[in-house]
């Protein structure tokens, strides 16, 4: 067994290890972020709330459905024939309150507002209209986001999407997408990221693709 390892130089954990470390400042998680360096497979997360920050090193397998889970966003996007800008990875950041990394995040209504921007700052730029995580080995809550207020995020946690509103100055999990109404997303994505392990993800894209077309959704 691989021990997790922080030194002034190095951070390393085996895949599939979360680290929590508390009583922590928000000077404590950029250092974090400055020492990262090369290591970009790993997300570094922190609540003032709880004074926590997490350290985690995904499985290979959070990639794949990451990957597929944002082609089908983007399929849906192309069916309604709007525009977005995406960004994987990002750290997005309220600061000395909330820090936290999605495994991507789209804007669509906001889209001009961050054409050409290669960082974020909550100071004058909105939040994502969608932010998505995909959890494996750890659990993503929604007041981890509480901060950073994204329109819409998505939880994908075990084949089961979970949605979740921002509305009144928290999140209300909900049955059906804000950014795409007229589609069964908590059915459809969890379908087809699973189409995508059995028949390979461009094929599953592809099924998505002309499913959409039909409009038998």
């Amino acid at each position: 067994m691989t021990l997790p390892t922080i030194t002034q130089d190095t951070i390393e954990l085996a895949q599939g290890d979360e680290l929590i470390l508390r009583f922590r400042t928000w000077h404590d998680y950029e250092d974090l972020l400055t020492r990262r360096l090369d290591k970009a497979g790993l997300k570094i997360r922190y609540s003032s709330a709880t004074q926590e920050i997490r350290i985690m090193s995904p499985l290979p397998g959070h990639g794949k459905n990451t990957d597929i889970l944002a082609d089908l966003v983007k399929a849906m996007l192309r069916h309604q024939g709007k525009d977005w800008e995406a960004f994987t990875p990002i750290t997005l950041k309220r600061a000395n309150q909330q820090g936290v990394e999605p495994d991507y995040c789209f804007y669509i209504q906001n889209r001009e507002r961050i054409l050409g921007k290669e960082r974020i700052d909550f100071e004058v730029d909105p939040p994502p209209d969608l932010a998505i995580e995909v959890d494996l080995t750890y659990t993503t809550k929604a007041e981890d986001y509480q901060a950073i207020a994204p329109t819409e995020l998505w939880i994908y946690l075990r084949n089961n999407l979970l949605i979740y509103l921002f509305e009144g100055q928290q999140y209300q999990e909900s049955q059906t997408s804000y950014n795409f109404p007229d589609f069964d997303v908590k059915k459809l994505i969890s379908q087809y990221v699973e189409r995508g392990w059995q028949i390979g993800s461009s094929v599953a894209v592809r099924e998505f693709e002309r499913f959409l077309k039909e409009g038998s959704y």
